[in-house]
């Protein structure tokens, strides 16, 4: 059946997809497991589709393809690609908003892709937002990873060798906290004067020189 490869083609390169789908498409994404049965459902949104036919289609990332699955008309026959089980697949029309069901049964690896149902329209096709399907043999686990339990911290004590507890009541850590701030204190003092000194000879130096300029 070539006809409908040509129609997609057709509809892809000289029309182009439309920016806003005039089909809906849930769930957006789904992941299966191998040999299980998935549905997807895709609603018109609106009434003006209701008289037309529905197509699927699967675009694989690993053929870098689309490929035509099944056209179901309004009388609900099917008509199916090649190499496509009519066993597995089928599509059922719901009531709500013009509903239309794909379901897939006893899925495969080989039926891994996203899924776009679309309708024919002045000789063109209009696309849903697709649905994405992984096929995997088992599902990611949903268990929460065991947090481990830290041993609580002991506090820090300041205790120097050499003192007894009977002389460190009163008394706290104030002696390894302010021996270092005083050190930082000496320090900037020793640089003031140091810079104090360097200025005041910077200053004679350049009295004497103006001095010499002016007897000049």
């Amino acid at each position: 059946m070539e006809w409908p490869w040509l129609f997609l083609y057709l509809s892809l390169h000289i029309t182009g997809c439309q920016k806003t789908p005039a089909l809906f498409q849930t769930p957006p994404r789904i992941v299966a497991l191998n040999n299980s049965t998935k549905e997807m459902v895709c609603a018109m949104k609106s009434e003006q589709f209701s008289h037309l036919g529905i197509y699927w289609y699967r675009w694989s990332k690993e053929s870098q393809e689309f490929q035509y699955i099944l056209f179901s008309n309004v009388l609900h026959k099917h008509t199916l690609g090649d190499d496509i089980d009519k066993e597995r697949f089928n599509v059922s029309k719901g009531s709500f908003r013009q509903s239309y069901t794909l379901k897939i049964s006893r899925l495969q690896p080989l039926d891994a892709g996203t899924y776009y149902c679309a309708v024919s329209q002045y000789s063109e096709l209009l696309f849903g937002n697709g649905t994405e399907l992984s096929v995997v043999n088992s599902l990611p686990s949903t268990e929460k990873p065991t947090e481990k339990t830290l041993p609580p911290k002991k506090p820090l004590r300041c205790k120097p060798s050499g003192i007894t507890p009977a002389k460190m009541k009163g008394s706290s850590c104030s002696g390894f906290i302010w021996a270092p701030l005083a050190t930082c204190a000496v320090i900037l003092l020793l640089s003031l004067v140091i810079a104090i000194r360097r200025f005041q000879r910077l200053r004679r130096r350049l009295r004497l020189h103006f001095s010499k300029q002016v007897l000049k």
